[in-house]
């Protein structure tokens, strides 16, 4: 069966779903490589995989403490606790994850383009969607990979010093914790693959991933704060009296639009089971709860929108990224 498609001169040409495929297994193939071969990669593999170590060894220097006011799910601590002066490994991730995504990506495209490679890249047997298929495909993998080590490894090495076997629950948390961070980390790929498309030039698409970064970690929760404020004011006891619900849901409403917000409010759900909630509760909710651990289906309950919500923001920023490379004149 063949597909009529339009080649890199805009000419219709016949290509099998086979040779379609063979030509997009090629690409990612080679980008595979380009990553694993690349100079820049194994700096930020080396960065990464310091920082996770270092937050490994605060968790242990902090467990002890942890272990007096709670004896459950220790294991799930290894990632979660912070040390004398050294943030968690969640907290490492959430904050350098972007880092990663945007370090295999800023330059996808646009490099090819000033280098003149994109012209002979796409004069081989290969469509268009080949290539920012691939390239997004081969990112999103050393993502994975470079994810589920540290967190295989983390694991092995808490085995190992501490003597801790986790529980079976434990290990699914641990597994949908690293799925979040993959989706997490895929979406700032896609985010810096889609102005690499539309930037020239490869400094310019990094300072503009790097400034959207930059404001979802550290400005969106200052600007949610300052509007919640501004529409439902908190300024007396009245007010407070008042608006202090409307106040914190439109907050809380806010910041979920932040990335690194959604996905540091799932992880911290996931990987403690004594959360019991992600909205507002009232005090008329509190009467009559029992307190204990959610079981990891509630807690999935829980998180799943946070999770769609992720995937949802990766294929936006990637579907943006091949409207616009495919809508895109290659020939220079």
């Amino acid at each position: 069966m063949k597909t009529i498609r339009k080649n890199a001169d805009g000419e219709k040409t016949g290509v099998s779903h086979t040779e379609n495929r063979n030509g997009l297994w090629a690409l990612y193939h080679k980008e595979l490589a380009d990553h694993l071969c690349s100079k820049r990669f194994v700096i930020i593999l080396l960065l990464i995989y310091a920082t996770s170590f270092a937050s490994l060894y605060g968790a242990l220097t902090g467990l002890s403490t942890s272990s007096d006011s709670s004896t459950t799910f220790l294991f799930l601590k290894l990632y979660t606790t912070s040390g004398n002066s050294i943030p968690s490994f969640s907290t490492f991730i959430a904050l350098l994850g972007p880092f990663v995504g945007l370090t295999l990506g800023f330059d996808a495209i646009n490099s090819e383009r000033s280098n003149g490679t994109l012209n002979r890249l796409v004069a081989q047997p290969i469509y268009r969607d080949s290539v920012i298929v691939g390239k997004f495909l081969a990112g999103a993998t050393m993502i994975a990979i470079m994810v589920f080590s540290m967190g295989i490894a983390i694991g092995s090495i808490g085995v190992l010093v501490t003597g801790l076997v986790p529980e079976v629950e434990e290990v699914f948390r641990i597994l949908v914790f690293l799925l979040f961070t993959c989706v997490y980390i895929a979406f700032w790929l896609g985010l810096s693959i889609l102005f690499s498309v539309l930037c020239k030039h490869s400094a310019t698409s990094a300072m503009a991933v790097i400034a959207i970064w930059i404001f979802f970690t550290i400005f969106m929760s200052l600007v949610a704060n300052i509007i919640a404020n501004v529409a439902y004011p908190i300024d007396t006891q009245w007010d407070a009296l008042m608006n202090s619900y409307n106040n914190y849901s439109l907050e809380l409403n806010l910041n979920r639009i932040s990335p690194y917000y959604l996905y540091s409010e799932a992880v911290s759900t996931i990987m403690n089971p004594a959360v019991r909630s992600v909205n507002v509760v009232t005090v008329q909710q509190l009467e009559g709860a029992i307190s204990g651990y959610l079981s990891f289906g509630q807690s999935l309950l829980l998180v799943w929108p946070h999770l769609v919500g992720l995937l949802a923001l990766m294929l936006i920023s990637f579907a943006g990224s091949y409207v616009g490379f495919m809508r895109q004149e290659i020939r220079s």
